[in-house]
C-alpha cells in the first residue's frame, strides 16, 4: 500500500506545482499585455493630440494666400491618411506597427516640410497664434517620442518574458504571441542637411 502512495504523493506534487505555475505565467501575461495596451493608448493619444493640432496649424498658414498651397494640401492628405488607420492593441503585430508607423512618418514629413515653407514667411513665422501652435507641435512630438519609448520598453519584457524557458511552453499554449516594436523610420540615421 505504502508503494502505491509514493509515487501518486510525487504525481499529485508535481500535478500541483505544473499547476500553480501555468496559473503564475498565465497572470503574469495578462497583466503585462495589459502594460501594454495601456502604452499603446498613450501613444495613440499623442499622436490624436497632434493630429488634432494639424488643422489649427493649416488653418493659420492658410491666412497668408500666397502660401504653397501644395505644402498643406500635402499635410491635410497625410493627415487623413495617419488618422484612417485605426490599430487596436490586441492586434500590435510588426506588421501592423509598421503599417501603422509609415503613416505617422509620412504626416511627419510633410509637417517638416511645412515648417521648413515657413520660414520663408517672416510674417507667419511672428504671428502669435502660429508660433503658440508651434510650440504646442514640438512638445506634442516629444511626448510621442516618450510614449513610443514607454511602449517599446512594454514590449521588451513581455516579449523577454514569452521567450524564456518554460514560459515559452505556457506561452504556446495559451496563445500568447510576441508584440511588435516601433521602430526608426528608413534613412532617420542620416542626419538632415542644413544649407542656408
Amino acid at each position: 500500500m505504502k508503494k502505491i502512495l509514493i509515487p501518486i504523493g510525487i504525481i499529485l506534487l508535481i500535478g500541483i506545482f505544473v499547476y500553480t505555475k501555468a496559473v503564475g505565467v498565465y497572470n503574469t501575461f495578462v497583466q503585462t499585455e495589459e502594460t501594454i495596451n495601456g502604452s499603446w493608448a498613450e501613444v495613440e493619444t499623442q499622436y490624436q493630440r497632434r493630429a488634432d493640432l494639424i488643422p489649427n496649424l493649416v488653418n493659420t498658414v492658410k491666412g497668408y494666400a500666397d502660401f504653397e498651397q501644395e505644402t498643406l494640401t500635402g499635410v491635410i492628405e497625410a493627415r487623413a491618411k495617419a488618422t484612417s488607420i485605426s490599430l487596436q492593441a490586441d492586434d500590435l503585430t510588426p506588421e501592423n506597427i509598421e503599417r501603422f508607423q509609415e503613416a505617422q512618418d509620412q504626416l511627419s514629413g510633410s509637417l517638416s516640410r511645412l515648417l521648413v515653407a515657413v520660414e520663408r514667411y517672416p510674417d507667419l513665422k511672428a504671428n502669435q497664434n502660429f508660433l503658440e501652435l508651434q510650440a504646442q507641435l514640438e512638445g506634442t512630438e516629444n511626448r510621442i517620442a516618450v510614449a513610443r519609448r514607454n511602449f517599446n520598453q512594454s514590449v521588451q519584457g513581455y516579449n523577454a518574458n514569452l521567450r524564456t524557458f518554460p514560459n515559452n511552453v505556457f506561452a504556446g499554449w495559451y496563445g500568447f504571441e510576441t508584440k511588435g516594436y516601433f521602430e526608426a523610420a528608413a534613412g532617420s540615421e542620416n542626419a538632415p542637411t542644413v544649407e542656408f
